[in-house]
């Protein structure tokens, strides 16, 4: 009598198995069989997982391929054909899983962003806050958006490359610059184990930085008209052209005005209060305003919307304006080479002494450090009052220059 035919096993077969008491095999065949588990209280309903034993130099061994239905059927067989050529070599499918999960848990603990952070807690204690926050803007905004989910080992050349061209486009030549400086250092830190290299060290020049262009290089009273008439005809947003006039007006630096935040200014006090941990030397700086500057803060105010920001980032109101907005503008109105945002504070700072104002105000306007260290351990004044009139005499000042007539500024001292 003939021996009945094995039914085929099907994915309805998978489906429909169930185990009482204590596990059971239902066999595929070539060595696979679907393992299947009893309901118990982590698995309600029981868990059924693929698996193939084989014997290698005399030793059973089980190679777990998957749970079901996670795996199916077809997929399990198509895993099975890839163990059985693994065997026939010699070589053991289950190792070679545990090889391939371990490196998978390599990578995951290797990305660049994972790197990057070990690297930045590592650096971060000993250096100033003008390079945490720095160091923090060149990762969060160029760096990790392209590259910080990659396994470091993965990174080529070429992803690095079109990653800073990224940047150099939307920010500028020097972001660029400074984001592949912090990228070569962070791969220093990677395990040697990894065996990477440092491609970012390696495409050092391929972005060509400006050469010759002045830092700040002052406007003189002469020509501030025809800067200011060429910023007013520029074609951007009016933030843009706002931001320009406030500099001008208040002589901050630039990424002090543009990541401004409202709750910094009172515009009813006609004051801006900018806190410690925005300003370079690690100090709360008052900035008095001119009723010029009041107005323009009043327009923004109606621009802003609902951001925290004065200048919030036209994609992302969440956060500030950029800071190559303002340069992409100083070129865009044939400035290019010529004068900086930057320029602005030794314009004031020049055109201010000459008018014989007291050069501890301008300083003191200006943010900036008294280099005699004896000196400023005894001079605590911020000079506020006499900064005060020395602002709006500025403003009216600016004023003057553009509508075209006979100027005199209020002098702060006698000559």
């Amino acid at each position: 009598m003939q021996a009945a035919k094995k039914p085929k096993f099907t994915d309805a077969t998978a489906r429909n198995a169930t185990a009482k008491g204590k596990p059971e095999k239902r066999y595929v065949g070539e060595g696979l069989y679907l393992y299947v588990s009893p309901p118990s209280e982590k698995h309600p309903k029981g868990a059924k997982s693929w698996r193939f034993d084989y014997r290698l130099q005399g030793k059973r061994e089980t190679l777990t391929i998957g749970r079901y239905p996670d795996v199916s059927l077809d997929d399990a067989k198509d895993a099975l054909r890839a163990a059985r050529k693994l065997v026939a070599k010699g070589e053991s499918p289950a190792q070679a899983k545990q090889d391939k999960k371990a490196q998978a848990q390599i990578a995951r603990a290797n990305t660049l962003k994972a790197i990057a952070e070990r690297w930045y807690q590592a650096k971060a204690p000993s250096r100033s806050k003008s390079w945490k926050d720095n160091a923090r803007r060149w990762l969060d905004e160029d760096i990790y958006p392209a590259l910080g989910a990659k396994a470091i080992q993965d990174i080529t050349h070429d992803q690095i490359e079109a990653a800073l061209r990224k940047v150099a486009e939307e920010r500028g030549p020097k972001s660029a610059h400074y984001a592949r400086l912090i990228l070569a250092s962070i791969y220093k830190d990677v395990p040697r184990s990894l065996k990477v290299g440092n491609p970012a060290r390696d495409l050092v020049g391929f972005i060509e930085l400006p050469k010759g262009a002045p830092k700040g290089k002052p406007l003189t009273a002469k020509t501030i008209p025809a800067f200011l008439n060429a910023a007013d005809r520029y074609p951007g947003k009016l933030q843009t052209k706002l931001a320009i006039k406030l500099l001008f007006l208040t002589f901050t630096r630039k990424l002090e005005l543009l990541h401004a935040p409202w709750e910094e200014i009172d515009l009813d006090r006609a004051e801006w209060v900018i806190s410690a941990d925005r300003m370079k030397m690690d100090k709360p700086h008052i900035v008095p305003l001119s009723r010029q500057a009041v107005e323009a803060l009043r327009k923004l105010k109606e621009l802003s919307g609902a951001s925290a920001y004065v200048f919030p980032n036209h994609g992302d109101p969440r956060r500030p304006m950029s800071g190559s907005t303002l340069n992409r503008a100083f070129d865009a109105i044939g400035y290019a080479g010529k004068f900086t945002p930057h320029g602005i504070r030794s314009t004031a700072s020049t055109i201010l002494n000459g008018q014989n104002w007291s050069p501890d105000a301008i300083e003191r306007q200006l943010a900036h450090t008294e280099r005699d260290q004896v000196r400023a351990a005894y001079n605590h004044s911020d000079h506020l009052e006499e900064r005060g009139r020395m602002m709006q005499s500025w403003a009216d000042f600016i004023d003057g220059l553009c509508a075209g007539g006979d100027v005199v500024p209020i002098r702060g001292r006698a000559a």
